[in-house]
């Protein structure tokens, strides 16, 4: 019996969306107002999935309070209330978009997390624009 669980977090942070291979005017053209040099910032809504068997035991398919801790520890800690090209050597050379942040935010917690679990990752730029990643 395969249940799915979902933890939902947020996090603020501010990016700027930008190819070094492209000129100004191609960055500005592509990307629009997310090129803006002095960067901008989103309010991130992040949705973490596992799925997995129901523990006989305790009913649970995984502790929520423990993966409540490891989104925190390893992913608001390390992002939130920061410049994603800044402060965080994740994208120090990785464009922060949407995309590139839920693969990111995937690879820690697939670190983290027993591969039993299948784990997938929801990232809402905003309340319209959202991405989905599941390691394929």
């Amino acid at each position: 019996m395969k249940v799915t669980v979902f933890r939902k977090e947020h996090f603020n942070a501010a990016h700027r969306l930008h190819n070094p291979e492209w000129s100004d005017e191609q960055n500005k053209a592509f990307f629009g107002k997310c090129n803006n040099p002095n960067y901008h910032g989103h309010n991130y809504e992040l949705v973490v999935t596992l799925k997995g068997e129901v523990d006989p035991a305790s009913g649970y398919v995984y502790d929520m309070k423990v993966l409540s801790d490891l989104i925190k520890e390893h992913v608001l800690n390390r992002f939130d209330h920061k410049n994603l090209n800044l402060d965080t050597d994740e994208f120090s050379q990785l464009n922060p978009t949407a995309e590139n942040i839920a693969v990111v935010i995937w690879n820690i917690l697939r670190d983290k997390i027993d591969r039993k679990f299948e784990l997938k990752i929801r990232l809402y730029e905003t309340e319209r624009n959202f991405v989905e990643y599941d390691g394929n």
